[in-house]
C-alpha cells in the first residue's frame, strides 16, 4: 500500500490538487495540518482515497483532532501535526507519546522541514512543508510488513 504524506499548504490548494493527482497509486493521504481548507477542497476529487487528518496550529476553528492513532497495513501511526509536542525544540516529547502509544510510524509536520528518522523502531518522518520554495511531501509504501519511507520535492 501507498500512502501519501503532506503539510503545511498554507493556502496552496492548486499544489496540493497537483500532488495528488500525480499519485494514483497512492491510496491513503496522510495531512499533518495547517490548511484543513486546502485539505476540503481536494478532498472532493478524490473521493476513491482515504484521507486522514490532524488541525495545525494555524488551522482556527478546525474540527479535527490535535491527534490521530490509526492502524494502517498492521502499522500503528502516531499523526500529529507537532506543536503540541514543541517539535520545533526538538523530538523528545514526540517521541515519548508516540513511544507510549506503541506506534510503529510517526508523523507530523509544523517545521516545514522534511526529515526521515529511525529510532527505537519506530519511523518517523515530516514531509515538510507543499508550501514555499521547496515543496515537498512524503511517500510510505508498506509491502508484507515492510516499511519504505521518502521524502521528496515536488515542483
Amino acid at each position: 500500500m501507498q500512502i501519501l504524506v503532506v503539510s503545511d499548504t498554507h493556502g496552496d490548494y492548486v499544489t496540493f490538487d497537483k500532488l495528488v493527482r500525480s499519485k494514483p497509486k497512492a491510496e491513503v493521504v496522510i495531512f499533518c495540518g495547517d490548511g484543513f481548507r486546502d485539505l476540503e477542497e481536494v478532498k472532493k476529487n478524490y473521493p476513491e482515497k482515504m484521507f486522514i487528518a490532524v488541525r495545525g496550529n494555524c488551522d482556527w476553528s478546525c474540527p479535527l483532532p490535535l491527534r490521530e492513532i490509526r492502524t494502517i497495513e498492521g502499522k500503528k501511526f502516531y499523526i500529529t501535526h507537532g506543536h503540541p509536542e514543541n517539535v520545533k525544540y526538538g523530538l523528545s516529547a514526540l517521541k515519548a507519546l508516540a513511544a507510549k502509544e506503541e506506534a510503529d510510524i510517526v508523523l507530523y509536520g509544523h517545521t516545514h522541514v522534511a526529515n526521515i528518522e529511525h529510532d527505537g523502531g519506530m519511523w518517523i518522518m515530516n514531509p515538510g512543508s507543499l508550501r514555499r520554495f521547496e515543496c515537498s511531501y512524503g511517500l510510505i509504501d508498506i509491502q508484507n510488513g515492510q516499511v519504505l519511507m521518502n521524502t521528496a520535492i515536488f515542483s
